[in-house]
């Protein structure tokens, strides 16, 4: 079905459908609603927050007037173009937003799953009773099975064989929390809805004596083998940026050939720089870090060795070395690991290296990097040492040909000058992808970055 835009209904009445925020996305999942049915709301106004595959977004409304219905649920995923929202402008009846969503449509939409709000009817309505219901032609004239019918209709209501079962958001996202599939429950609610108790008796193994009961000639021999684990275990759904994330690393490993090379460097003249750039006036109000250096360390010897700066065109057989560096920086998020990027990294003076880098960072930390952040990335940086970690073997971002890992700084024995001294020295890592940084390559860009660190006045005076 094509993506129609965005535009009102009958009666004043304005559908809202998920926009595509990214580069082809086709899905996203709704994190958050900020507005409620009955809040006045303005043109622009945030009014939800989503996760896509690349990044979480907020949405900003673009209509004004008073929200008319909530149309997904938080914690649910839909296409792009699914209507989400309902806005009434004022403008006409009160009956148009019921005229602009068709029941065809109406079914095929997994919209909240209680059906208490208007325009669900229809799904109450199929609800109908299994076919030994109580209310039957055939027997009527009988009035023996009479009572036994209602023993027998009661069985098929907790059945989740007609559709979706039925439970509220928070009693949703408190099975998916406890990884209890909401189809085995069997409801104790009004209107066959399953509440939280019920789904806290299913995680603590409350299913078994009702599955028992269904099969009583097994039961003494089935009940010592029904372990239920669920209590004891943490089920987390792989969506949104993590599951697009451990695709892309997976397509890394197996497409690009990975080599990774180590080098140890005396970074004390480093650490003795950033003291003093922390005080220097230019840098007021930014964060000066090693990893300030170990990025200006990296843009230098990539204008020493170009080409590094590249991607592998498969469908043209061609090897596209880009005169520009976007420097992606890892960050690891609640959501996921992210891959933000400092756009021309190459142009910016140290100043703005370091301002763009503390953007950066704290947009990450935030959680609120867009798609475009972390699209068009060229190399990247991935701070281990934050962690504790000396180094690591780090997984190319998909369509860059290298990515430097950075290992905590330490205070370790080092010869200097012909004597045995303390200094500070970290472990840098260079994979690259093989099909476009040979060996000799590789080495030259790491050898290049440790020359920097080890002495980055004279090095960035020499290579300008």
């Amino acid at each position: 079905m094509a993506i129609q835009k965005n535009a009102p209904a009958v009666g004043g009445v304005h559908s809202f459908k998920l926009p595509d925020v990214g580069e082809g996305l086709v899905d996203a999942e709704i994190l958050t609603w900020f507005v409620k049915p009955g809040d006045v709301i303005e043109v622009n106004q945030m009014i939800c927050e989503i996760e896509t595959a690349k990044a979480v977004v907020e949405l900003p409304s673009p209509f004004a007037g008073t929200v008319k219905e909530l149309l997904v649920e938080e914690g649910q995923t839909v296409d792009v173009g699914t209507v989400i929202i309902t806005v009434d402008d004022g403008t006409g009846g009160g009956d148009g937003g019921a005229a602009a969503a068709p029941a065809e449509e109406e079914r095929e939409k997994p919209l909240v799953g209680y059906g208490e709000k208007a325009g669900s009817t229809q799904r109450r309505a199929r609800r109908r009773p299994a076919p030994s219901g109580p209310v039957s032609p055939a027997p009527a004239a009988k009035p023996a099975p009479a009572p036994a019918a209602p023993s027998v209709a009661v069985a098929p209501a907790p059945v989740a064989s007609q559709g979706r079962p039925l439970a509220k958001p928070p009693v949703r996202k408190l099975a998916r929390d406890l990884g209890v599939n909401l189809a085995t429950v069997v409801p104790s609610g009004a209107g066959g809805v399953i509440t939280r108790d019920d789904v806290h008796a299913a995680a603590q193994g409350g299913q078994a004596a009702q599955e028992t009961a269904a099969a009583p000639q097994e039961a003494p021999a089935a009940a010592p083998a029904a372990v239920d684990r669920s209590a004891r275990e943490l089920r987390v759904p792989i969506k949104g940026v993590r599951k697009a994330t451990a695709a892309a690393m997976v397509g890394s490993a197996f497409t690009a050939p990975h080599v990774t090379e180590f080098l140890q460097v005396d970074v004390t003249r480093t650490m003795k720089a950033v003291a003093r750039l922390r005080e220097h006036p230019d840098f007021a109000g930014v964060r000066v870090s090693p990893l300030l250096m170990v990025a200006k360390a990296l843009l230098l010897a990539i204008k020493r060795n170009p080409e590094v700066n590249a991607s592998w065109d498969e469908a043209a057989q061609e090897i596209v070395v880009k005169r520009y560096v976007n420097l992606g920086i890892a960050a690891a998020t609640e959501r996921g690991l992210v891959v933000p990027n400092i756009k021309d990294a190459d142009a910016k003076t140290l100043p703005q290296l370091a301002g763009a880098l503390k953007e950066l960072t704290d947009t990450a930390r935030a959680g609120k990097v867009t798609p475009a952040d972390m699209s068009g990335g060229t190399i990247t940086i991935t701070n281990v040492g934050v962690f504790g970690v000396d180094a690591g073997t780090p997984i190319l971002n998909p369509g860059e040909a290298a990515i430097l890992a950075f290992g905590q700084i330490r205070d370790m024995p080092w010869v200097h000058k012909g004597k045995l001294k303390i200094r500070k020295v970290t472990t840098l890592s260079l994979s690259f992808d093989h099909r476009l940084v040979d060996g000799e390559l590789g080495s030259k860009v790491l050898r290049d970055i440790g020359a920097v660190l080890e002495d980055p006045e004279l090095t960035s005076l020499a290579w300008g």
